[in-house]
């Protein structure tokens, strides 16, 4: 189909009723849970969160945690004298909680220390997945009505008393990010009214900015409470950040461990910049880095972590195909009818490996693609997403926000490590799950996530 219809028609291709009902259910009131305007001005809000300067700002920061990963990685080596098995997965959605964590509200998840356990919302984050995938057919088709019958209180009882364990597991889960997200929010916002100093000071050094422009905005443009509350949740720290991140670093780690040639490739070039600045590499100089970037780009290309999304038609349209194809009678075709009300599923990842636009080698990761000019295929398919060509973060008014932020993250992260250690395959066959997002597993133990690679030190 083609993919700038979608994009132009973003109005009449909505969101199912069950994805807003698992959203409201999982997250409250924000920015994933709300169209036309309420949507808008949300979207407005949030910007300043995630400017250029505001990324700039954020390198120290993002260097500091990644340094506290590496260094608890350093001692479980230690430990060992040797290469050790290390759950990537476990230290990444730490690392991706606590980031967003300080820097978007000046609070800290977790200390970062070997032995340590996580926040119980980091563990509850990586839950989201295997927790949506064991109710998928709850949420297709019971949920969109149950969230319309009775009051809150009425629908927490039912949810109480319904014999179902794994419906439990989803209540408990929901139950840590709201009381996680709600101390953080009345402690922060209790403060900043208050003329607290620290907080002001943090406030200044780009942190709690969402708080702030909620608290600064004109009455038109400010939010509820609420809607602030579930900012915090489903975009900022779920998607944003510990799931669709640490997933996404995650899966950089595994392939660079498959593929040496290309981890070394890596290395030498961050270690070229370290040298060349002493140490920490400053924000312009990072995000250049060309090979650097180029494995970011083919990761978010072959595996986007969010591998499809679901729409709805509000109405009969006519949908244009990107290429002819045949019929049941044997007659060409160059486009479709989508009747009112048909589901639909956009499937990111195979318009991201679309070999029509691609080329032959389109499941193929290959970062080298990235360093020579793309396709002409692909240019004159004007594929409407925000980011390269590809619809990993979407595009339009539903777009992903914070995908430059994602992509620092991802930078900071893998410059650090990278440097340190070796990365190689993992003595286990790992399985990804696909649901909402991709997830690593063991293939003996598929309900719980996970990705144990062999790492080892750098010898200098």
């Amino acid at each position: 189909m083609s993919f700038s219809s979608i994009d132009k028609d973003q109005v009449i291709y909505e969101e199912t009723s069950s994805f807003f009902a698992r959203n409201i259910v999982a997250f409250g009131q924000g920015i994933s849970t709300t169209q036309g305007e309420p949507h808008k001005k949300q979207r407005k809000m949030l910007n300043p969160v995630f400017s250029i300067t505001y990324m700039r700002n954020m390198i120290p920061i993002f260097s500091d945690i990644a340094k506290k990963i590496e260094k608890a990685i350093t001692i479980k080596l230690a430990q060992a004298q040797g290469a050790q098995e290390v759950d990537v997965l476990h230290w990444m959605s730490r690392a991706a909680l606590e980031m967003i964590g300080q820097s978007g509200f000046g609070y800290s998840f977790d200390p970062l220390v070997e032995g340590t356990k996580p926040h119980p919302f980091c563990d509850a984050a990586k839950a989201f997945s295997p927790n949506s995938a064991n109710l998928a057919l709850e949420i297709e088709y019971l949920l969109p009505t149950i969230v319309k019958i009775g009051s809150p209180r009425f629908r927490r009882w039912l949810v109480d008393h319904f014999p179902s364990r794994r419906l439990r597991a989803y209540r408990d889960m929901v139950d840590t990010w709201h009381w996680t997200m709600t101390q953080i929010f009345e402690e922060k916002k209790r403060a900043l009214m208050g003329g607290d100093e620290a907080l002001a000071n943090q406030v200044e050094q780009a942190k709690d900015l969402l708080i702030k422009a909620n608290i600064a905005a004109s009455e038109e443009d400010r939010v509820s409470d609420e809607e602030v509350l579930g900012q915090m949740s489903i975009r900022s720290f779920i998607f944003a950040a510990t799931d669709t991140t640490s997933n996404a670093l995650s899966r950089t780690l595994h392939l660079l461990a498959s593929q040496p040639e290309i981890q070394e490739r890596l290395r030498a070039e961050v270690t070229e910049a370290r040298e060349a600045h002493g140490g920490d590499i400053p924000y312009d100089d990072l995000v250049s880095l060309p090979f650097m970037d180029a494995v970011c780009r083919e990761t978010l290309r072959l595996h986007p972590p969010v591998p499809m999304v679901p729409r709805i038609s509000r109405q009969d349209i006519i949908l244009p195909l990107l290429t002819t194809i045949k019929g049941i009678d044997g007659r060409e075709m160059e486009s479709i009818l989508v009747p009112k009300d048909t589901k639909i599923f956009i499937s990111i990842q195979n318009a991201n490996r679309d070999p029509l636009l691609w080329g032959p080698d389109s499941l193929e990761w290959i970062p080298e693609r990235w360093l020579r000019p793309l396709p002409q295929a692909l240019h004159e398919a004007h594929m409407p997403g925000i980011y390269s060509h590809l619809l990993t973060f979407l595009g339009g008014g539903r777009a992903c926000m914070g995908f430059k932020f994602s992509q620092l993250e991802m930078k900071v992260v893998l410059s650090t490590l990278i440097s340190q250690f070796h990365f190689y395959p993992p003595r286990k066959e790992i399985v990804w799950q696909m649901g909402v997002i991709t997830t690593p597993t063991v293939k003996d133990s598929p309900e719980t996530p996970q990705l144990p690679l062999i790492v080892e030190l750098v010898k200098a």
